[in-house]
């Protein structure tokens, strides 16, 4: 074909794609949309990125999840080993361990994309509490955000029954005795919990069915409901745009930062190769949940040192550290799972859904805001945010309290009691320090130090000395003023940040 043929056909192909996008646009409108959606702003904070790492995990997670469905057999069917792992050979145990056990042995990439799956789970769950720890500390949650952090609220929690259901599917000893105890804390709710119980598991305890519901809870019933509150979380926050850190230029309704495309969707795909990247060599590398090391789950065998997953260790930690209290009542025993496994979380949790709007009623503001807090201009919000953090860390400690005795020589009931203490005491003191140090960080906006750092003198022809510009560094870390530390009076402009129109402000 001659050069002349080759430009006439590539002519023919371009007019015939131009002419296909042309169709689709007169019926749909779809010029306008990509060219709204291509213009959308997304501030430069690297703090707004953790968000991306739960997004980047959660497709890793699916991914390799439904690389595992292939091979996993959700049965509770008792079978002899004998496969290839030559110390359980010969052993009872369910098909789902048996399957877990194939993986892990004989499915080609099987081990590693379980491992991947495994930590893709905890680094999503990490950001996720980062997330919201940085909405929590820096007010983002306040109008019009408040039905956005009861969807982030309520994803959190999916997501970590989520990861209980999936790391209690192998069936090994480990993930048996999570299930015992939640067995244990089901079955002591007043009045209904036998019922409760009875339903799940399909008569006594084993059972022969568990596995299979909880297997079908993994696979279609939390991740659709992860993916339908995402999406809803998503929507709102492209309805409302994002909230920023102040700085100049920036104002209660504008937003200040990179184009979709192509600056931030060059980010974006640079982090989700770096998660991937991440996941996929802690895979590799790094060794977890070895079920083989457990052995196979039976109901009378309870192994020493076992701990949960992190984001479920303040459970178990509450559950280890909880008084021997029981109460009757009405004729019923309330036993004593049930206080620190449903009545804690219970009001941990709504505490947390209801803060937008305890936060407005203790700072007398109920407007609009787009702008983010410092946290050391709201203390008392820092303080309990802080105590909460402190709460958390003492009863995932609580979680280890074996261990910690095993190699500290530290006698088991007195650490028992130390962590009682500091899960009351420890609050309370995060709480005072966090309040004053807000207070002193406030203070030292004004302090000297704060202040002029550098400036500029000249000496003009009758020999006096004039101060063109001093240095301020500001509280966002810009600097304001006519100086600019180099000495020599030039300051080099950076590229303006593209701006959007918060809508509705």
């Amino acid at each position: 074909m001659s050069t002349t043929q080759e430009r006439a056909a590539a002519q023919k192909r371009f007019s015939l794609g131009k002419s296909g996008f042309d169709t689709v646009d007169e019926r749909f409108g779809s010029s306008r949309f990509l060219t709204s959606v291509l213009d959308k702003i997304f501030p430069d904070h690297w703090s707004f990125m953790v968000g991306e790492v739960a997004m980047d995990s959660l497709i890793v997670l699916i991914a390799t999840g439904v690389y595992l469905t292939f091979f996993f057999v959700p049965s509770q069917k008792d079978v002899v080993y004998a496969g290839t792992y030559h110390p359980l050979v010969g052993q009872h145990m369910s098909e789902a361990y048996q399957s877990v056990l194939n993986i892990s042995f004989n499915v080609r990439f099987g081990l590693v994309i379980r491992q991947a799956h495994h930590w893709a789970a905890l680094i999503f769950l990490a950001a996720v509490v980062f997330h919201l720890c940085r909405v929590f500390f820096t007010g983002a949650f306040r109008k019009p955000r408040e039905i956005n952090w009861v969807i982030g609220l309520t994803l959190w929690l999916t997501v970590m029954l989520e990861g209980f259901t999936g790391y209690s599917l192998p069936d090994d000893l480990l993930s048996g005795t999570g299930i015992r105890v939640i067995y244990s804390i089901i079955e002591g709710i007043p009045f209904i919990g036998t019922w409760l119980a009875y339903l799940f598991w399909n008569g006594r305890y084993p059972g022969d069915i568990f596995i299979t519901r909880l297997f079908i809870v993994h696979e279609f019933l939390f991740p659709a409901l992860i993916v339908g509150l995402l999406t809803a979380h998503l929507m709102i926050l492209w309805r409302q745009k994002h909230s920023d850190f102040p700085g100049p230029g920036k104002t209660e309704t504008n937003i200040k930062g990179s184009r979709i495309w192509p600056q931030y969707t060059m980010k974006a795909t640079g982090l989700a190769t770096m998660v991937a990247g991440v996941t996929f060599l802690l895979a590799g590398l790094v060794q977890i949940n070895p079920i083989w090391l457990y052995g196979p789950y039976t109901p009378y065998t309870v192994t020493a040192g076992s701990q949960p997953d992190w984001y479920v260790g303040w459970l178990d930690g509450s559950v280890r550290l909880w008084p021997h209290w029981e109460f009757r009542s009405f004729g019923h025993e309330i036993a004593n799972p049930v206080f620190p496994g449903l009545l804690i979380p219970g009001i941990v949790f709504t505490l947390m859904y209801v803060w937008p709007w305890i936060d407005k009623k203790i700072y007398n503001d109920y407007g609009p805001h787009n702008l983010l807090d410092r946290p050391r201009d709201k203390p008392f919000r820092t303080g309990v945010g802080v105590a909460a953090i402190i709460f958390f860390l003492d009863l995932t400690l609580a979680t280890a309290t074996d261990l910690i005795a095993n190699n500290t020589h530290i006698a088991f009931e007195r650490l028992i009691e130390i962590l009682q203490y500091g899960a009351i005491l420890g609050p309370i003191a995060g709480f005072a320090i966090a309040y004053k140090a807000c207070q002193a960080l406030q203070r030292t906006d004004a302090h000297p130090i704060q202040k002029p750092v550098g400036g500029i003198i000249t000496r003009d022809a009758t020999g006096a000395y004039h101060t063109l510009g001093d240095i301020h560094i500001a509280h966002d870390g810009h600097e304001d003023g006519a100086g600019n530390g180099h000495g020599n009076g030039h300051k080099e402009e950076a590229p303006a940040p593209a701006e959007e129109t918060v809508a509705g402000s």
